[in-house]
């Protein structure tokens, strides 16, 4: 069976590692090298990196509509496309090229979070679990019958985390697939479009926290933040990506000043540093000031003048 692999960031790239190693795949496509860290240089996509360690062909396309990108793929000859966070829009002609069709694998519970951010809008509904599913890919948005979905608990990890754990669920479903594609033996299942809900893509600014939140609100904002959306504030007078944080104890250990914190208020308090919030506190684990290399939150709070006196505030990014 021919197969030809599109997918662009990291989720990608450990699926297609894994498929590589029963399958052959004649050629990837992936979004172009661009700007993907603070160092301001074009990198290759995770997916690219994976290909040419295989050494796959790769074909770099932000569009099908470049007829090139259409003609390279054609000559391919493909019995199958999978597809994992491409990030481009595929067009029916490309749907219906290969004989057994595009299978996306796609990071959620379908019919729920059809798009571009399920993972992450799941954690900030504070799903109790999220999933991954094959689907055959058509016109609409996420629109396919889908097979072989697989559940993970969400418990307090964060997306990238999650995104780990599912990437390599994924894997092993889209190799599930693939063998009973062959032999015929797949059962699709319908999406209900009653339960049909959208992830999304992640704006500019929307997990940076804020005094007047709740403290799950926030909690729940850190854990679906990444490099790529930081959950950022103002701590002090210095922006900071806040990395991990949890809810703070309110049992009998908890320091007594913890039940009386104020929101917008920074208390450390025996080596633990914490983010007052409307309706109670957040400790935070692990930080990444700007400018500066990521550090716990202890010693963070070394630097902050004035914290062990209680005289230090926080506030949203940039003030």
């Amino acid at each position: 069976m021919r197969i030809v692999f599109m997918g662009t960031p990291a989720f990608a790239a450990t699926i297609l590692d894994q498929l590589v190693q029963a399958y052959d795949v004649v050629g990837v496509f992936t979004q172009p090298d661009a700007v993907r860290s603070r160092g301001k240089k074009l990198e290759p996509s995770p997916v690219k990196q994976t290909a040419l360690s295989h050494e796959i062909p790769v074909f770099e396309y932000a569009t099908f509509k470049d007829n090139d990108a259409f003609d390279q793929l054609e000559g391919l000859a493909p019995d199958v496309i999978c597809v994992a966070a491409y990030g481009v829009l595929l067009s029916k002609e490309v749907i219906d090229l290969p004989p057994y069709g595009c299978l996306n694998v796609h990071g959620s519970l379908l019919p729920c979070w059809r798009g571009a951010a399920p993972i992450e809008r799941a954690i900030l509904a504070n799903d109790a679990e999220v999933g991954v599913c094959i689907m055959q890919m058509e016109a609409g948005l996420d629109t396919g019958a889908y097979c072989h979905e697989q559940k993970l608990p969400c418990g307090d990890l964060s997306a990238p985390e999650l995104t780990d754990r599912l990437a390599d669920l994924g894997a092993q479903a889209l190799l599930e697939v693939l063998a009973e594609l062959k032999d015929g033996s797949l059962e699709w299942t319908i999406q209900d479009e009653s339960l049909v809900t959208y992830a999304h893509k992640i704006e500019k600014g929307e997990l940076d926290i804020a005094p007047e939140m709740s403290a799950n609100e926030a909690l729940l904002k850190i854990r679906a933040s990444s490099e790529n959306h930081p959950a950022k504030c103002s701590i002090g007078g210095k922006d900071v990506t806040v990395v991990s944080a949890a809810l703070a104890d309110s049992g009998a250990d908890a320091p007594q000043a913890i039940e009386q914190i104020e929101a917008g208020q920074v208390l450390f308090v025996a080596k633990r540093l914490y983010l007052g919030f409307s309706d109670g506190a957040l400790e935070l684990m692990c930080v990444h000031p700007s400018g500066k290399k990521q550090m716990s939150a202890r010693d963070f709070a070394a630097g902050l003048q004035g914290v062990k006196r209680g005289e230090v505030r926080w506030g949203v990014y940039g003030n």
